[in-house]
């Protein structure tokens, strides 16, 4: 019997278009490779402090393996207002306007699919996040990019989001503190940006997982300032500040009629985020302080180490102030982001992710996370010393 050849496609537009993650091509190769320096993945090298990790296994022993609420455990969502209200002074009814998550990009997909019609825009800084421009996408929104410069610090430049809104756009998309570029909005930018907001009635999609590694700068909460509580969507996740990637907790905030729209996406997808891990975020906030404290001091020492070493190589870097990434320029090797990233993988075995990975404004860049050990960051710099000599 013969086979009839197809050349159908049983995938959508939408998915068939969407391209893949930048950072996780990058490290495919990677994967194939012995003795690599990873500068490269935005993960934390420290285990999950003990308190966290003791409080997982008691809710295990206690038989805690069943579904919690579509919303999370009240004993969660609890301790989580209480932290946003004790660092921020912005507060949230546990029980109608937060959202426990499976990870930060859950929260983010639920906000976008709640929120966004066919064809609406949404204003995304970059270089951003690489799930941004995707989870949009996925929503039938349509990125629109604004480029940040290095000349500004990577930060907002209000004049160029007012530029680009347009009688489609629904909503901003800001990630702050930064992932790739390290830089922590000010808040006199982020007030214009919530006047923009208000001008032309627009939702604030705003990403701080990031909001406790910040460095000699103080975080702004978004939704603190003036007016904006009402019309922003507040993200996080417990991946970053405590360590805990590999638990998949995340969490949403927001006023109850859009926090509902994003629960009924959640209902029909996810159902509920895993137990075990909800109980073990609650010991986070609770006793996991110092812990933080002590990440935070570590990665400040790493992160001057790499500032240093870089510029010291000539790949000219802006101070970074948040989150864990240096952002280098690397033009002056003559290459651009992507031949320069490849060759130093393959020559010296040192792996840092193109900046285009993150979006237009990445061009010319490359981004290293120094969630690595201070020995290994010394030996990949050592590294880099040679390639930049060999260049020339």
């Amino acid at each position: 019997m013969e086979t009839t050849q197809t050349s159908k496609s049983y995938l959508s537009t939408r998915v068939a278009n969407l391209k893949p993650s930048g950072i996780r091509k990058f490290f495919d190769i990677v994967a194939t490779m012995k003795d690599v320096i990873s500068l490269g993945i935005g993960e934390p090298d420290f285990t999950t402090p003990l308190p966290i990790l003791e409080a997982g296994v008691r809710s295990l022993h206690a038989g805690e393996t069943h579904y919690t609420s579509n919303s999370g455990k009240i004993e969660l969502r609890k301790a989580l207002t209480q932290k946003w209200e004790n660092l921020y002074g912005v507060s949230y009814h546990p029980e109608k306007e937060v959202l426990i998550s499976v990870g930060g990009s859950e929260a983010l997909y639920l906000a976008c699919t709640a929120i966004l019609n066919p064809g609406d825009e949404v204003i995304i800084p970059t270089p951003c996040f690489v799930a941004y421009q995707s989870e949009v996408l996925l929503a039938g929104g349509v990125p629109v990019e604004v480029p940040l410069k290095a000349e500004d610090n990577f930060d907002l430049k209000p004049a160029a989001i007012a530029a680009a809104i347009t009688p489609r756009t629904k909503a901003i998309l800001l990630g702050f503190p930064n992932n790739p570029t390290g830089a922590v909005a000010s808040r006199e930018t982020l007030i214009e940006i919530g006047k923009l907001a208000e001008k032309h009635d627009l939702i604030v999609m705003s990403d701080e997982i990031y909001d406790r590694l910040v460095y000699g700068v103080k975080h702004v909460c978004f939704p603190s300032l003036p007016g904006m509580r009402e019309r922003t969507i507040l993200l996080g996740g417990f991946s970053k500040d405590y360590a805990m990637t590999g638990w998949r907790i995340g969490f949403a905030c927001a006023p109850e009629e859009i926090l509902t729209g994003m629960l009924r996406v959640h209902q029909y997808t996810i159902m509920s985020a895993p137990t075990t891990a909800q109980d073990a975020a609650t010991e986070a906030l609770l006793k996991a302080e110092t812990y933080v404290q002590d990440m935070v001091h570590e990665y400040d020492r790493r992160r001057q180490l790499i500032v240093s070493g870089f510029n010291q190589l000539g790949l000219k870097t802006v101070e970074p102030h948040g989150a864990f990434y240096a952002f280098p320029n690397v033009s002056i090797s003559g290459m651009d982001e992507d031949t320069f990233a490849n060759r130093l993988l393959s020559e010296e075995r040192v792996a840092m992710v193109p900046g285009t990975a993150f979006g237009a404004g990445g061009e010319g860049y490359c981004r290293a996370s120094y969630a690595t050990a201070y020995e290994k960051i010394e030996q990949a710099l050592e590294r880099m010393e040679k390639f930049m000599r060999r260049l020339g």
